[in-house]
């Protein structure tokens, strides 16, 4: 199984959404809370968003090496492997 993080913001509500899509799916995955986070880790993170393509919206998933920004369940089940 691919590795999936979700960068998301905590009362982001298409992020909950996201969440949840990857919690039904029962896969597992590691939630950063960019919010959540000190301003130097942020800062981190944000660059490490923009390496990958994001344009620093939320949510920002990264699946295995892949990446997509927003609830996109099709593009998440594409970069899993199962369409």
């Amino acid at each position: 199984m691919k590795k999936v993080t979700i960068y998301a913001l905590s009362t982001c509500l298409w992020c909950k959404k996201t969440k949840k899509y990857f919690e039904d799916k029962k896969i597992n995955f590691e939630c950063i809370d960019y919010d959540k986070q000190d301003e130097a880790r942020q800062e981190e993170l944000m660059a490490e968003i923009k390496a990958n393509g994001g344009t620093g919206s939320f949510p920002f998933v990264k699946i295995g090496n892949a990446c997509t920004q927003g609830y996109d369940p099709e593009e998440f089940e594409k970069l899993l492997g199962n369409k």
